[in-house]
This record gives structure tokens, C-alpha cells and sequence, in this order.
């Protein structure tokens, strides 16, 4: 692995890293996700609030990536009974509580000073899995020990790859049901918020997952690469960590169809379409817009995920009619996280399940498996 280049810190942290002290709201006051959002911001540091809100660019796509769910309309449905729903599922063969996911984020402990373990404890209250960043601040032992529900371990491969194989045999060994490999990030995008308040990792935080200290994955000077992304990242390494692993691996970021098809024949379990949060080329598509796409290029032959901008129940329930099987959040939860660690990220999950169970009532739905495009106004 190439020698890491050190942050020269930011002479303004004291102000940026250091939360505003404020009081923790009622949970039971909080209906919405937008509601968490709106609170988060005096929960946390100014570079901690840069780093979690921003997006890419002009942020386009970061809006039309929660707009364009709220744009799609549904069919309701009279005279069903829908006095028994069940939001149970699976996938690869597991049993899920719900087909929401916690997605991989990095750097929980910007948000909470207990980082991921607050995370996956609020996960186990609402019974939702996990996908854990490479990049967290809890290494992904102390978090399995601590998870009651499935775990899944996100990796950004290395140049390294015997750094990389151990990080997958230690997920392995921890019990992680699948690999998550994040497949649209050789480089970062033009994240302005974070070059703003000239983000850096706290001194004291750790990256216990690639055995780091505090490095920054922002890139260095002006260049555009960073010592802790993969550029040279291709389809023939993928194929290598599918052969190598007895897990499922799903690629997170694939938003063209033809990325679709060709990861057919590579070896992976499923796809996630994502376009990274918005957070790395602005004016791509919404992720509700790329999912039907690619849900056509697949044919059904590979379960798809997607995530991006699911903020309603609506949300979910609509992505579940396109096709896909689950979904994941990433910024609501880590708002959760941040207003009130565990309980927060838990009431973040319970609002959604609550809303998606209302929407399938009104559809006439009580299963996830009755969800098709026929929920869909004027579905064809």
C-alpha cells in the first residue's frame, strides 16, 4: 500500500470538530425524517455537518435524488383487508425484519461520540441490518459482537490486496453476510462543503478496519486522488474478491445499464443502484430514475438494491413496486445518530416502517411480496 499522507490539520478545528452543545430532543416529538434533518445541524460540528449534508457540484442530483420519489404517484386500492402486514423479507437467503438497510457511511464518530456501536445498537432496537463502512471508526469485530441483526461489510479495495483479503476474511470470520464493494469512487467528486471547511479527521480518530490513524480520504493539494480510493480499480479485481469469498458480494454504485450487464458475468450476488449520495458526480440521474434501467438490463437474474433520497415510507414502498428488493438510507440515520445516538437512529428506522405500512395498507398490500407496478398509478 502506498504511504499515507498525514492531514496537516485545520488551524480552525477547535471551532469546526466541536459540536454546539444542545438539548436532546423528545423522540416521541419527531414524526419526519426531514424533522431529524432539520434538528441535526446544532447537534453537530461544522465540518461534521459539511461532510454529512453536502453533495457533489451544484448538488442537481442530490435534490432530484429525493424529488423524483416524491414524483412518481400511487394507486390505492379499496376493500382489502390489510388488518395483518408483515414487512418481513429476505434476502441471499436470510430473513430480514424489514427491506430497509442502514447504508455505508463513514466516520460515525463525527456524529456521536460512540460512533458505530450507537449505530448498530439503534439497528438491533428496529430490527434493520447494517452495512459497515471500511472506513469506520469501530472495527468491525466490536461491532458484530455488539449486532443482533445481519451485518453486512462495505470495502473500498485497496491497492493492497493482501490488505484487502484480510479485511474480508476478518469480515468473514466476524459473521457478515455479504460484501458491499463500492465500485463508483476511484476518485472523489467536487464536494465544496467539505473543501470549505477544510475537512480533516480529529487527531484521535482511528480507522481500526484498515489498521490507520487519522488519514484524511480527501485528495491531496490539488490532485484528485487519495490514498485511501483505488483508481486502478477494475472489473478483473472484482472478479478476483467474488472468487475469493464465499459471501455474497454486491457492487454499490452502478447507475448505467451497461455496468448492469457486464456485472452479470462477473461473479457478484447483486447490484445496488446508487449514484454514492450525490456526493460524487453532480447532473447524473436520480437514483429513482437509473432503477428501472438497470432492473431491465438484469432481467431479474441478479437482486438490485437501490438507495438515495428515500426519506417516506412512499419512498420504499415505490422502489419495492420498480423492482427493487431493498432499499438503504444513509443521511437520515446518521442525523438520527447525531440528535440522539442509538434511540435516534432506531426512531429514524420506526418512522419509515410506520409510513411504509401505511402506504401498503392504502394499496391493498400486506406482504412485500404483493408489491409490483401494479401499485404504481398507471403502471404499465
Amino acid at each position: 500500500m502506498p504511504e499515507v499522507v498525514m492531514p496537516s490539520g485545520n488551524p480552525n478545528c477547535d471551532k469546526l470538530c466541536t459540536p454546539m452543545p444542545a438539548e436532546k430532543p423528545m423522540l416521541e416529538t419527531i414524526f419526519t425524517l426531514q424533522e431529524f434533518e432539520a434538528l441535526a445541524e446544532s447537534h453537530m460540528s461544522a465540518m461534521a455537518y459539511a461532510y454529512v449534508a453536502g453533495g457533489a457540484g451544484d448538488e442537481l442530483t442530490m435534490r432530484a435524488n429525493s424529488e423524483d420519489w416524491k414524483a412518481i404517484r400511487l394507486a390505492p386500492q379499496i376493500l382489502v383487508d390489510v388488518s395483518d402486514i408483515s414487512l418481513r423479507t429476505q434476502l441471499f437467503g436470510r430473513p430480514m425484519e424489514v427491506p430497509v438497510l442502514l447504508a455505508p457511511t463513514a466516520f460515525h464518530r463525527l456524529c456521536h461520540a460512540e460512533g458505530e456501536l450507537a449505530t448498530v445498537v439503534g439497528a438491533n432496537e428496529a430490527g434493520a441490518s447494517f452495512v459497515l463502512s471500511s472506513f469506520s471508526t469501530v472495527s468491525l469485530e466490536e461491532v458484530a459482537a455488539a449486532a443482533r441483526q445481519p451485518l453486512w461489510f462495505q470495502l473500498y479495495v485497496q491497492t493492497d490486496r493482501g490488505l484487502t483479503e484480510e479485511m474480508v476474511r476478518r469480515a468473514e470470520a466476524a459473521g457478515y453476510a455479504a460484501l458491499c464493494i463500492t465500485v463508483d469512487t476511484p476518485v472523489l467528486g467536487a464536494r465544496n462543503r467539505e473543501s470549505r471547511v477544510q475537512f480533516a479527521l480529529p487527531a484521535d480518530f482511528k480507522l481500526p478496519n484498515l489498521k490507520l490513524g487519522p488519514v484524511s480520504h480527501r485528495p491531496v493539494r490539488s490532485a484528485i486522488y487519495s490514498e485511501l480510493l483505488n483508481a486502478s480499480l477494475t472489473w478483473k479485481d472484482i472478479e478476483w474478491l467474488c472468487a475469493m469469498t464465499k459471501i455474497p458480494v454486491l457492487l454499490k454504485g452502478v447507475l448505467n445499464p451497461d455496468d448492469a450487464a457486464r456485472a452479470l458475468t462477473s461473479g457478484a450476488s447483486g447490484l445496488i443502484v446508487s449514484n454514492h449520495g450525490a456526493r460524487n458526480l453532480d447532473t447524473v440521474p436520480s437514483t429513482a430514475e437509473a432503477l428501472p434501467y438497470v432492473l431491465e438490463r438484469v432481467e431479474g437474474r441478479l437482486p438490485v438494491l437501490v438507495d438515495g433520497g428515500i426519506r417516506r415510507g412512499t419512498d420504499i414502498l415505490k422502489a419495492l413496486a420498480l423492482g427493487a428488493k431493498a432499499v438503504l438510507i444513509g443521511r437520515p440515520y446518521l442525523y438520527g445518530l447525531a440528535c440522539s445516538g442509538a434511540s435516534g437512529v432506531a426512531r429514524v428506522i420506526e418512522i419509515l416502517k410506520t409510513e411504509l405500512m401505511m402506504a401498503m395498507a392504502l394499496t391493498g398490500r400486506t406482504a412485500i411480496d404483493q408489491i409490483d407496478r401494479t401499485v404504481l398509478w398507471k403502471a404499465t
